[in-house]
């Protein structure tokens, strides 16, 4: 699944083609993604201009004056630039190629396999939208630090693997990159959120920002569907020190990654480093 660094890469790699565009229009294959695309979205995007292209949480938002473009790429989606505007007609599009955003002189197209994504409008106040309004802090602000999630884990029982996945505590770091801070952190993921103190928080605070940097730095992570707006992977996988890597040699001490499951989901950690 993208996760925040591959849509933050994703955003980087859009912005360019899109800011200062106007939409000449749009093309919608199948409607049927995890939310229905408006029918009525060619009308009201026909002649707009994107003023800006932003990111929150893993939502991308493209400014268009008179509202917000809200792209979501779910588990398996992601975002190619085409040009120029008749690119559509040069390399036709695919069975998952559902929308086709198309400005003056590009084309921007959403591909989503598992069609868990989402393409949205909202005229209203964006930070209100129901998707949005409950969202934690961005990972990569100051609003996100130490105290602030030391308070906020105060008397939870939910283990800490867990409680960076809830996108009302923080948003975006997702289960790649918690498996990865965590290790950093010297943490195991099964320690309950509300019995770890200041200063290991203060730890793992570095550490999600350090991984999500690196992982952007590197292009995000391609371990299936996700390329990013020219179409090329990301290559963070080749760094992971625990994630994926269960009953491997771990990198630092030489013992055993351990793969467990929590709410469904994969852990790895060392039982030598994280405590």
């Amino acid at each position: 699944m993208p996760e925040l660094p591959e849509v933050e890469i994703t955003r980087r790699g859009i912005t360019p083609y899109l800011e200062g565009q106007f939409i000449t229009g749009v093309i919608i294959r199948n409607p049927n993604l995890r939310w229905p695309i408006p029918e009525n979205l060619s009308e009201e995007l026909k002649g707009l201009r994107v003023q800006s292209v932003r990111r929150r949480a893993k939502y991308l938002l493209l400014d268009c004056v008179n509202g917000i473009l809200i792209l979501h790429l779910g588990m398996s989606g992601s975002l190619r630039i085409l040009s120029p505007q008749t690119s559509h007609t040069i390399e036709p599009a695919q069975k998952h190629d559902h929308f086709d955003l198309i400005l003056n002189n590009t084309t921007l197209r959403f591909r989503d396999p598992r069609r868990f994504g989402a393409v949205l409008w909202h005229t209203g106040d964006i930070l209100q939208h129901p998707l949005l309004r409950q969202l934690g802090p961005e990972p990569l602000t100051l609003d996100f630090n130490a105290k602030q999630l030391f308070d906020k884990t105060r008397g939870r029982r939910t283990n800490i693997k867990e409680t960076l996945m809830n996108s009302h505590v923080v948003v975006g770091v997702g289960n790649i990159y918690a498996n990865e801070a965590l290790f950093h952190a010297g943490i195991s993921p099964g320690v309950a959120s509300g019995k770890i103190g200041l200063a290991r928080y203060k730890k793992l605070v570095q550490a999600i920002q350090d991984t999500l940097q690196k992982a952007i730095e590197a292009g995000g992570s391609s371990l299936r569907d996700f390329v990013n707006a020219d179409g090329n992977p990301g290559y963070f996988q080749q760094q992971y020190w625990v994630y994926g890597r269960g009953g491997q040699v771990c990198k630092k001490c030489g013992g055993v990654i351990k793969q467990i499951k929590q709410a469904q989901r994969s852990s790895f950690y060392c039982l030598n480093c994280q405590r």
